[in-house]
């Protein structure tokens, strides 16, 4: 099976138009095991009882931030590696400068296109989609 068939991911994202963004480029680089939440605490509870390989997370959510996600899963020894990449309209020093204190592993600007995400995302995962 190819690394497309087999990857794991969960794209969190309080806006459905960004949501539906993200799972269409997901769509056209043939990632066929995704899950989709606008809750980040509901995705946290699901992340916590299964792990996925990789979050596609939202920076600016009501009630917990990419970043605040983020930490809640590095404490979880269960979610404790599970790649990560913020999405954000927003990239400034202090995000990235959080982010990496998190072991983030990625961060991807608005707007993106598919290439710029599976570029994002290969970066992560060490192989190509």
């Amino acid at each position: 099976m190819s690394v497309r068939e087999n990857l794991r991911v969960m794209v969190i994202d309080d806006m459905g138009v960004s949501r539906a963004l993200v799972t269409n480029a997901l769509d056209e680089m043939g990632v066929i095991h995704y899950s989709a939440e606008a809750d980040p605490k509901a995705a946290l509870a699901k992340l916590s009882a299964s792990p996925v390989h990789l979050v596609l997370c939202d920076m600016n959510m009501p009630g917990m931030n990419g970043l605040q996600l983020l930490e809640a899963l590095r404490r979880q020894p269960a979610t404790a590696n599970i790649g990560f990449i913020v999405i954000t309209g927003t990239p400034s020093p202090d995000i990235i400068q959080k982010g990496q204190a998190l072991r983030l592993n990625n961060l991807v600007a608005k707007p993106f296109d598919t290439p710029k995400l599976r570029t994002a995302i290969e970066q992560v995962i060490g192989k190509r989609l």
